[in-house]
C-alpha cells in the first residue's frame, strides 16, 4: 500500500512539474493540489487499513467500505475546497494530474 501511495504522490510532482513547464505557475500548482486531492486521501484509507491489520479481530469488511466512504467524501472534500479557495485555479492541470495520480498504479502492475 506504501508504495502505491508513494508512487502517486512521485507521478503527482512529475506531473506537477510539466504543467508547470507548459502553462506557468498557476498550472503547477494545481497540478500539485490535484494529485494530492488524489493521494492525501489514500494515504490515510492506507494507513488506516494498517493500524486496524494489527489489531486483533478488527479487520472485517466493515472496516474496508467505511474506509473507503470517508477516502470518497475527503477526496470530494477536498476538491470542494480546492475549487473554492484557489481563484487561479488551472483546472486541466488539476483534473489531469488527479487522474494521472488516480491511476499510477498502473504502473506497479505491469512493472511485474
Amino acid at each position: 500500500m506504501l508504495r502505491v501511495v508513494l508512487l502517486q504522490f512521485l507521478t503527482t510532482v512529475i506531473t506537477g512539474l510539466i504543467a508547470g513547464l507548459i502553462g506557468g505557475w498557476h498550472a503547477l500548482l494545481s497540478a500539485l493540489l490535484g494529485g494530492l486531492c488524489c493521494v492525501v486521501p489514500n494515504g490515510l484509507f492506507a494507513l488506516r487499513l494498517f493500524i486496524n491489520a494489527r489489531k486483533p479481530g478488527a479487520v472485517n469488511p466493515m472496516t474496508f467500505f467505511i474506509g473507503e466512504f470517508i477516502k470518497i467524501a475527503l477526496t470530494i472534500g477536498l476538491l470542494g475546497t480546492v475549487a473554492w479557495l484557489y481563484r487561479d485555479l488551472n483546472w486541466l492541470a488539476l483534473i489531469a494530474a488527479f487522474i494521472v495520480a488516480l491511476k499510477s498504479y498502473i504502473i506497479l502492475i505491469f512493472r511485474h
